[in-house]
């Protein structure tokens, strides 16, 4: 048998450890999607089978590997911009409704991954302050967290490839947010690297000490949990959003499970959700 195969036993106690560790939730018969991630791990660790690795990490005998797991099972590549119209809202309705306030613009970016959610937002500032100079004089601050250390680590220094750059980023946005690097990559600019603050947070914990918020994005993250787990975010959120605070979340993911904390506000194009 192949050494990466995944056996049905490891499988069930895998995928009820990592919904206890992290709330996410993996479907019947996914045996593909763990194996595909760990892997590389098994070389990086020494092990000899994939069986092997998930025993010492459901049994708790080495705190490394477990991070290094949960990073590679919660780390995916995402876009630039994405499904665009949260960042068309942010400029053409939300920027100038919230410039009028005497007070620091703040914008969590929950579940950031590889980091092109909060500097998209970090560039959609610097577009509406050149558009409208004078504006949201009191400052921006931007929080991003995730829960893979490894991949907040790689997202500070916003160091990325041809692939990643080719994904969503305009030629005309790449040329003015970005700028060679040694490595052979392109960097985002220190303007924009500045404006973002990267911080490790599992959602199953305490949003207690981010503070509180005028825009989050909690985007595309939502559909790995279950539903339980989902009402208990979305109300974290709530909780840390101001008053009329706005809530964005993926195309394919809704508020039903909180319906009673927050209004749906449709757009042309796209929607968000603000707190009641």
């Amino acid at each position: 048998m192949d050494n990466k195969n995944v056996s049905p036993a490891s499988y069930e106690k895998f995928r009820h450890f990592l919904e206890k560790q992290c709330g996410i939730v993996l479907g019947e018969n996914k045996q593909y999607l763990v194996r595909s991630r760990l892997a590389s791990l098994l070389y990086k660790h020494d092990y000899d089978n994939t069986d092997a690795l998930i025993d010492v990490v459901v049994k708790g005998y080495d705190r490394n590997l477990l991070q290094s797991v949960i990073d590679a099972m919660t780390t995916n590549e995402t876009l630039w911009f994405r499904d665009t119209y949260p960042f068309e809202l942010l400029l053409r309705d939300l920027l100038p409704q919230l410039a009028t306030k005497n007070q620091k613009l703040r914008i969590w970016s929950a579940a950031c991954s590889s980091g092109q959610e909060p500097y998209s937002i970090a560039m959609s500032i610097l577009e509406f302050q050149k558009q409208r100079p004078g504006l949201l004089r009191q400052g921006v601050e931007i929080i991003a967290t995730d829960l893979s250390s490894e991949m907040l680590n790689k997202c500070s220094q916003g160091l990325y490839d041809e692939l990643s750059l080719a994904r969503g980023l305009s030629p005309q946005r790449r040329a003015m947010f970005f700028q060679p690097h040694e490595s052979g990559q392109m960097q985002v600019k220190p303007e924009v690297r500045k404006m973002v603050s990267f911080r490790s947070l599992n959602l199953l914990t305490s949003y207690a000490a981010l503070g509180r918020f005028d825009i989050v994005f909690c985007r595309n993250v939502l559909i790995y949990f279950s539903a339980d787990v989902k009402q208990k975010i979305l109300q974290q959120i709530a909780g840390q959003l101001q008053p009329a605070g706005v809530l964005f979340l993926g195309a394919s993911e809704s508020i039903s499970a909180a319906s009673d904390t927050y209004a749906m506000i449709k757009c042309n194009p796209g929607l968000y959700y603000q707190k009641k």
